[in-house]
């Protein structure tokens, strides 16, 4: 594993503004959100609206990657993901969510989740998780994926390509009448075949009007996770996979996410929707 010291936290830039024109998301501007009441299983409106803010978050996604490289702050990064967001009519949905300051989450090796953008240059060798989530149409669609920046360490690269496979099995795995708890069992047999650790205290969660409905999807074999998967649901699946240790510290700024040994991991996510034969991506760019 790359030698590289550990992240420490950089400067905060203003907060980005959004034009008044596009609708917020009920928890702007408040301590938290309402808390979901409705159905897991959603409308084939509410899917259709999915479908565009997921393509809008994956767009945002990629627009933001294209510019990661050694030099490159997480600010810019953020920048431009709020820039594609607002000039395609969606809210970035981490914006004001809980007090959060930024438009995405950006991980730098050590972080597991939940970075915050600033003045943090990215260098060669690093790792990079970026978290997209937009609201338009009264919906989230919530993606991220890892990065590589310039020439990066064989162990870490192995890290984010497997961490991307585990999100792919795991999706092969959904299957209407199958327990939520299927997920965590084939993303938790796979990375053990290569020793990483499988995050457990963050987790999938139900999506849809609501940012995290209260629907928990882990990513390893909970017997707890016992609710049925039946077509129509919405959820995200997001492994966090790494080197070491799953246990975490967390900052002072109550959002950064980090492994206690401090070691590197890596993170993949998609919104689903279940269909009567296994799950459709709800974003794709």
């Amino acid at each position: 594993m790359s030698g590289q010291s550990t992240l420490v936290p950089g400067e905060l830039s203003p907060t980005r503004t959004v034009p008044g024109n596009i609708r917020r998301p009920e928890y702007v501007g408040r301590p938290a959100p309402t808390p979901y009441t409705g159905p897991e299983r959603q409308s084939p409106e509410t899917i259709e609206a999915m479908r565009t803010a997921g393509r809008i978050a994956a767009r945002a996604l990629a627009a933001a990657a294209k510019a990661i490289a050694p030099g490159v702050t997480t600010d810019e990064l953020d920048r431009i993901a709020h820039a594609y967001m607002v000039d395609h009519g969606a809210y970035p949905s981490t914006l004001g969510y809980r007090g959060f300051p930024k438009s995405l989450c950006t991980s730098v090796n050590e972080v597991i989740c939940h970075g915050i953008p600033d003045s943090t240059v990215l260098r060669d060798g690093d790792i990079i998780n970026l978290d997209v989530t937009a609201y338009i149409g009264g919906v989230h669609g919530d993606n991220n994926a890892t990065y590589l920046v310039g020439d990066v360490d064989e162990e870490s690269r192995l890290l984010v390509e497997r961490t991307r496979e585990s999100l792919n099995r795991a999706i092969k795995a959904v299957r209407p009448g199958r327990q939520i708890n299927v997920i965590g069992r084939v993303i938790e047999s796979y990375a053990k075949r290569f020793g990483y650790g499988v995050v457990r205290d963050f987790t999938g969660h139900g999506i849809n009007t609501s940012f995290h409905s209260g629907l928990i999807i882990p990513h390893y074999d909970s017997p707890d996770a016992t609710t049925v998967i039946e077509p129509g649901m919405t959820f995200t699946i997001e492994p966090m996979l790494t080197l070491g240790t799953h246990t975490y510290d967390m900052w002072d700024d109550g959002w950064t996410v980090v492994t206690k040994d401090r070691k590197r991991t890596a993170q993949f996510e998609h919104t689903l929707v279940v269909t009567d034969s296994g799950a459709e991506i709800l974003t794709l760019p």
